[in-house]
């Protein structure tokens, strides 16, 4: 009863931390908080599913860098912004070129300063073009690429809490999260995620898990500096890993060679 309980809580935990779906607060302790960040890749494919949805609906309307646009922009709706503001948050620390508590501090301040703004821009530049790209052929692939890049930025978010990733700051979301998630479900969330973009590249069954593996690597290896560089990780971190993840996925599916 009591695990039912916690997965519960986790789920719904999951679902209001990255998303705007208004469900009532439940109780949240670390136990809880972990299981949010286990099942995150679950919200992930569920916001995927819509995000799929849209783009290949608009397709049939509008022209694809249109459909495009207004896919990254429900995708920005439905998530507050949260994860572009964590990431413009991480890189104008990182440009700072500060460490500890100096770092942190500039992630703390409202405004978002040249480095921050240009990563924004990469990004949402980057992800609008793949859509673009994968709303000129439609098709279950294209629905596929979607959804496991989004449930991929969410696994990015499980990798970054497992156990032995330390929290920057003693309060805030980085310590609640930070560390709760054992190599279970960091490996289960994986193959889910990599089985779900097999679909994503039609005859190429593998370059969608390789996608996947490859973005993963890349925000291990962040994750790595950023921990150097600011002590752990923060609600800024995991944000700026959602869209690290989500793009990289994203890129890896649209290569050809």
């Amino acid at each position: 009863m009591a695990s039912e309980f916690r997965l519960g809580a986790g789920l719904r935990l999951a679902v209001t931390t990255f998303t705007t779906l208004p469900l009532p607060a439940g109780r949240i302790d670390r136990a809880v908080a972990g299981t949010a960040m286990a099942v995150a890749p679950l919200v992930g494919a569920g916001l995927g599913v819509l995000l799929g949805g849209v783009l290949l609906g608009l397709a049939q309307v509008a022209p694809p860098l249109v459909a495009a646009a207004l896919t990254v922009t429900v995708g920005t709706l439905v998530t507050r912004g949260l994860h572009l503001d964590g990431l413009a948050d991480t890189v104008d620390a990182l440009g700072s070129y500060r460490r500890g508590p100096a770092a942190l501090e500039i992630m703390k301040k409202p405004d978002v300063g040249p480095f921050g703004v240009a990563a924004l821009v990469l990004v949402l530049l980057v992800q609008a073009a793949v859509l673009a790209e994968l709303a000129a052929r439609p098709g279950p692939a294209a629905f596929a690429a979607v959804v496991a890049a989004t449930a991929a930025g969410r696994l990015g978010v499980t990798v970054a809490c497992r156990r032995g990733v330390p929290a920057a700051r003693p309060d805030g979301l980085g310590a609640l999260v930070a560390g709760t998630v054992g190599p279970v479900a960091v490996l289960a969330g994986t193959v889910a995620v990599a089985l779900v973009a097999v679909a994503a590249v039609p005859g190429r069954p593998w370059q969608g898990p390789l996608a996947v593996l490859a973005a993963l690597t890349a925000v291990l290896l962040l994750l790595r500096h950023l921990v150097r560089r600011l002590g752990g990780v923060t609600g800024d971190v995991l944000g700026a890993v959602v869209e690290v993840t989500t793009t990289g996925v994203y890129v890896g599916v649209v290569l050809s060679g």
